[in-house]
């Protein structure tokens, strides 16, 4: 459940990008904080751990108006993609509102990006969240690599691989291009906002 601060009028809302290590997430929040440098008063904060990296920044979206009079702060995190940084990931899943998954198009990575969506599903269990339940989007990210020659998996594969039961949302992403990154972001905002709308009725 988003965190309110009554003093402030402000809803806290947590949005998290998910997936394996090299699959993409830093550089879609890289691009979102490049185009809407603007409008964030904060720095992108960034947490190492060896070889691997959490994000952080926080903004306004104006568009998005109000819920029940009270502004509306986004909060974009990664996590750390490697599996021996599961403390962490798990870490920042904690208040979670809503979750972009970003799964790596290159047939080499297939199984990683599987097993780190069942490992979502573990993590959001040890909260009481039910993936099914979490408002979730997919990103097929990397989709760029065939033009270097990278065998990458038909979006038909990925679809089957982590979305057959799911039936959320997809996007296609060049993320280093900015393809599929922005319209990802509004749907996942969108979402989220609506199911906190919906709880706070």
């Amino acid at each position: 459940m988003a965190f309110i601060n009554l003093k402030k009028k402000e809803v806290q809302v947590k949005i998290v990008y998910y997936g394996p290590g090299r699959g993409g997430k830093t550089t879609n929040l890289e691009y979102i904080y490049q185009k809407l440098s603007r409008r964030i008063k904060t720095e992108m904060v960034a947490i190492k751990t060896h070889g691997d990296r959490t994000l952080f920044f926080d903004f306004f979206p104006f568009e998005m108006g109000k819920i029940k009079g009270y502004d509306i702060k986004i909060q974009l995190y990664t996590v750390p993609g490697q599996v021996k940084y599961n403390a962490t990931r798990k870490l920042v899943l904690r208040g979670v509102d809503g979750v972009v998954f970003v799964g790596d198009s290159a047939v080499v990575r297939r199984e990683k990006a599987i097993l780190s969506l069942e490992n979502l599903k573990e993590n959001l269990a040890t909260y009481n969240k039910d993936i099914f339940q979490v408002p979730l989007v997919l990103q097929y990210n990397k989709r760029d690599l065939a033009e270097q020659g990278i065998p990458i998996l038909p979006i038909e594969t990925m679809e089957q691989d982590l979305n057959s039961e799911l039936k959320v949302p997809f996007f296609e992403a060049s993320a280093l291009v900015g393809n599929g990154v922005i319209p990802t972001f509004k749907k996942i905002t969108a979402m989220t906002i609506a199911s906190l709308e919906k709880e706070l009725k």
